[in-house]
């Protein structure tokens, strides 16, 4: 009989996968038969994109490449963003006409009020998050919680206001419990963001979060994996970061966000604000 793990390691073992969980790592499996030789870093892995095993005709691209990362594989045979294009003239007061009183996935049942956007329509700089919160759901206006209240010292802290800046989430409503918007829910909204980004036309999108790094990038990939890194969305410089509600349980992560934060800065030509120093957002 096997023995059993002390409680102690079992405690440990069980704060490193929430600490996981925290950070967008979900995904875990380990062979139970490795091939031999294969090492510990072979036999844990996230799962890898679906390789192409028939010659396929080529297709005009209609969107600029991506950088290459582990995708989620196609259910509908198109990408969650292949049929929305952009819309000449389009406006953030027609998308937000369009979208209504919308009723379009089972996330209205529960909201107060749709959570639209909030910023400068012509902003270089757009902040996009994964969805409302309570305070959110009862103002109608995006971060405006105790995050919300963070990510205003973060825009401050790099020489901003926040009038100066576009914020916004993958999901108009807010989920039961706060809890990760669904697939569905993502797909169903998803073309309304896509068409506010295009319509604001900024220079740098910031992912606050795993949800909003997964969702623009189209992967399952946790956001540790490209956290900080330049990456491409549709011809625009995209950067993912920790989500301010992760860094309220987890202020040891500021100094990295502010490291990510610098790298925008350093895009935008922006001095920051006098005084502001790496990890010292609260």
């Amino acid at each position: 009989m096997a023995e059993r793990i002390p409680e102690a390691l079992q405690e440990k073992l069980a704060e490193r996968l929430t600490f996981y969980q925290d950070i967008g790592i979900q995904l875990f499996y380990r062979d139970r038969y490795p091939q031999q030789g294969a090492s510990v870093a072979e036999e844990i892995t996230l799962p890898k994109t679906v390789q192409k095993t028939q010659p396929v005709k080529p297709v005009v691209e209609t969107r600029p490449a991506r950088p290459k990362l582990d995708v989620l594989p196609a259910t509908s045979g198109a990408s969650l963003f292949e049929a929305v294009n952009k819309v000449p003239g389009d406006t953030l007061l027609k998308i937000q006409t369009d979208l209504g009183d919308c009723t379009r996935c089972k996330l209205h049942r529960g909201r107060t009020k749709l959570v639209f956007g909030d910023g400068n329509p012509k902003a270089e700089l757009v902040f996009v998050g994964e969805g409302p919160g309570r305070d959110e759901d009862a103002q109608g206006l995006p971060f405006v919680g105790r995050a919300g209240k963070l990510l205003t010292q973060m825009i401050e802290a790099m020489g901003l206001q926040r009038p100066d800046v576009y914020i916004c989430n993958v999901v108009k409503c807010r989920p039961p419990e706060n809890r990760t918007p669904e697939k569905d829910e993502v797909s169903t909204c998803s073309p309304f963001l896509l068409r506010q980004l295009d319509a604001i036309a900024p220079k740098v999108i910031v992912c606050l979060g795993s949800v909003a790094a997964q969702t623009l990038l189209e992967t399952n990939r946790g956001i540790s994996h490209f956290r900080g890194e330049w990456l491409d969305f549709r011809g625009r410089k995209l950067m993912a970061t920790y989500h301010p509600a992760y860094l309220l349980r987890n202020p040891s992560a500021k100094g990295e966000v502010w490291k990510d934060l610098q790298k925008v800065m350093a895009v935008l030509g922006l001095q920051g604000k006098k005084g502001a120093q790496a990890g010292k957002l609260s």
